[in-house]
C-alpha cells in the first residue's frame, strides 16, 4: 500500500491513472487518513448496462432536440394543469 500526500496528488494527477496497488490519502497538517483508492479492475460499466437495459428503453425516431421540447411540455402541464 502506499501513501500519498494531498498536495502529491494535485501535483500529478496521473498518479491515480496508472495505479496498480492501494493508495492512502493523507493530510499531513492534521496527519490523518482521508482516502483509500483502490485499482479500477473493470474501465467501464456503462457499456454492460446499456447492453443489459437496452430494451426496456423504447426507440424513437425523433430527434434529441424535439424530445426535449416534447419533455418541458409534459412537464409543464403535469405542473400547471395545462391541455395541449
Amino acid at each position: 500500500m502506499l501513501s500519498i500526500g494531498i498536495g502529491e496528488i494535485q501535483k500529478n494527477t496521473s498518479v491515480l491513472t496508472n495505479i496498480t496497488e492501494t493508495i492512502q490519502i493523507i493530510d499531513k497538517r492534521k496527519k490523518r487518513v482521508v482516502a483509500m483508492v483502490y485499482p479500477v479492475k473493470q474501465q467501464s460499466v456503462i457499456k454492460k448496462l446499456s447492453g443489459k437495459y437496452k430494451d426496456r428503453i423504447q426507440k424513437s425516431d425523433m430527434s434529441l432536440k424535439e424530445i426535449k421540447e416534447f419533455s418541458m411540455a409534459k412537464a409543464l402541464r403535469e405542473k400547471y394543469g395545462l391541455s395541449s
